[in-house]
């Protein structure tokens, strides 16, 4: 026997579909903004991309991943690969959305949208991912000490 849930359940509060409404809303007018210029382009766009992901990125972080927990596994610490992929993972995140400034690729669009160059962008993603890796480090430190505090004497 299925158990059957009420409609108003289901569907949520008013505030709920007010705020689902409005966000399709928005997700309409920002699609129909964004495809009202060059239409082909950015649906080649979206379709490269998900493809690069899909078929090159994919397989490369994935491979990166089982070869970081690979070698934690060998010193029985597999759960430390997390002190790995978090900084890994947003220091990506970051070289993506910024890469056409990091590599100067757009440094005449930007000079001329923004009035700045774009000389520094390659040194902040390194410092940033510098401080992203060194607070990881730092965390599992401070996790390693505390959890070698809390054992018994015997254990030591």
């Amino acid at each position: 026997m299925t158990r059957r849930i009420p409609i108003a359940v289901a569907l949520g509060s008013p505030l709920q579909l007010l705020l689902l409404g409005c966000s399709f809303a928005l997700a309409g007018y920002a699609g129909v903004r964004l495809l009202a210029g060059d239409w082909l382009g950015v649906v080649l766009w979206f379709a490269g991309a998900a493809l690069l992901h899909d078929l090159v990125l994919l397989p490369l972080y994935a491979s990166a991943d089982r070869a970081v927990v690979r070698g934690l596994a060998g010193t029985g610490r597999r759960e430390r690969a997390m002190y790995v992929r978090v900084p890994a993972a947003l220091s990506l995140l970051l070289l993506l959305v910024w890469f056409p400034l990091i590599s100067g690729r757009m440094d005449s669009r930007y000079r001329l949208a923004a009035g700045l160059s774009t000389d520094g962008f390659l040194a902040r993603w390194l410092l940033i991912t510098a401080v992203l890796f060194g607070g990881s480090a730092l965390l599992l430190v401070l996790r390693l000490s505390r959890a070698t505090k809390d054992r018994s004497p015997e254990v030591h």
